[in-house]
C-alpha cells in the first residue's frame, strides 16, 4: 500500500489544528491508559490499521497486558476491564457509531456514573480526535508498522 498524501505537511495548519485537540486530550486529566484503550477501540471499529498499530504499541509500552489487548474487541464478554473502562468503551462505541442510535441514554447514564461532566466532555473530545485521526489516516492511506512509542514505563 502506498500513502496518498502526507497530510501533516499539506496544509500544515490542518495538522496543527488536529494536534491542538490531541494535546488537549492528552493533558485533560484522564488516565493515559484509558485514553489509549478508547483510541484503540475506536480505531478497531473504524478499521484504521495505522492507529491500531500505534495505540496497541503505546498500550504495551505503558505495561498493558496482552490479554486485555487481545480481548478489547470483545470487552463486553471479558472480565478484565473495570467499570470505568467499560463505561468509556461503551461511550466510545456510541460516539464512534453515532448513526446507530445517536448516543443512547442508557450508555450516557452508564458513563455519567463513572465520569464527572468535565471528564465526560474531555473523554468525548478524545473520541472525536481519534475518529478524526482515523479518517485522515484511512483516507490518505497511512502505512502502519513504523510507529515507535515515545514514552516507556
Amino acid at each position: 500500500m502506498e500513502p496518498r498524501i502526507s497530510y501533516g505537511k499539506v496544509p500544515p495548519g490542518a495538522y496543527k489544528a488536529m494536534m491542538g485537540l490531541e494535546t488537549y486530550a492528552n493533558n485533560c486529566g484522564l488516565e493515559r491508559s484509558l485514553l489509549d484503550l478508547v483510541r484503540l477501540r475506536a480505531s478497531q471499529i473504524n478499521g484504521c490499521a495505522y492507529c491500531i498499530d500505534m495505540h496497541s504499541k503505546d498500550l504495551r509500552a505503558e505495561g498493558e497486558s496482552e490479554q486485555r489487548l487481545y480481548l478489547l474487541n470483545a470487552w463486553r464478554e471479558s472480565p478484565f476491564y473495570t467499570d470505568r473502562e467499560r463505561a468509556a468503551l461503551a461511550w466510545t462505541e456510541a460516539v464512534t457509531l453515532v448513526t446507530n442510535g445517536h448516543a443512547p441514554d442508557d450508555i450516557y447514564e452508564q458513563a455519567r456514573q463513572q465520569f464527572s461532566e468535565e471528564e465526560l466532555v474531555n473523554l468525548t473530545l478524545a473520541i472525536v480526535a481519534i475518529n478524526g485521526w482515523n479518517r485522515l489516516n484511512i483516507s490518505f492511506r497511512a502505512v502502519p508498522g513504523s510507529y515507535q512509542p515515545a514514552h516507556h514505563k
